[in-house]
């Protein structure tokens, strides 16, 4: 690997370990075996790479979605979201979990400008990538207006449901209390 390839490598186990706010340029150079000025050279700011890292992270954690057997729920279920959001509790509940460090980032947003105009265009290609694994197909095909109704729906879903996981683990809700939730809010809806 080259400097680039081990800092952002570095500021993954960093962030892990230490959180956003915790983890210094020195400790990144540490884990990565690097020196302080390739920073600035490959990223342009601590910031700029820590945020690199967790998008990176990000985008690993939602291969997880899908299950290691895959989804086989029909697109667009109830059964499918059960899974779905099976899967997604299934990764908070791991140690050293991602979402946990999500949540700092979430609290932190008004301190790092930088930071959050880079996460708000990951969180849009993230609510793209979402609604095709609850309804299938390909993201390229995602129309604009499914992002911004569905997956900004389920975006939300997920920021609660990460909430009460790194709050009080014990009384967050299952996939199947969240799935039962839907069927009574769809049959509460009135056509009108």
């Amino acid at each position: 690997m080259g400097h680039r390839e081990d800092l952002l490598e570095g500021a993954k186990r960093c962030l892990l370990a230490k959180g956003f706010a915790r983890t210094t340029a020195r400790d990144i150079v540490k884990e990565s075996g690097t020196n302080l000025a390739s920073i600035g050279y490959h990223y342009g700011s601590k910031d700029a790479l820590l945020a690199q890292a967790y998008v990176e992270m990000v985008e690993g954690i939602s291969d997880a979605f899908d299950g290691s057997d895959g989804i086989r729920g029909e697109p667009g279920s109830i059964e499918r979201f059960a899974e779905v959001w099976s899967n997604i509790i299934g990764t908070m509940r791991e140690p050293g979990s991602l979402w946990r460090l999500s949540m700092e980032i979430v609290v932190m947003g008004d301190q790092l400008p930088e930071v959050r105009e880079h996460l708000a265009r990951a969180q849009r290609e993230g609510a793209r990538g979402i609604v095709t694994v609850f309804h299938g197909g390909r993201e390229e095909d995602v129309p604009e207006e499914a992002v911004d109704t569905l997956g900004y729906f389920y975006l939300t879903l997920m920021m609660g449901l990460m909430a009460q996981w790194t709050f009080d683990p014990k009384s967050a809700p299952e996939a199947e209390q969240l799935a039962e939730g839907l069927r009574k809010v769809i049959e509460g809806v009135k056509e009108s």
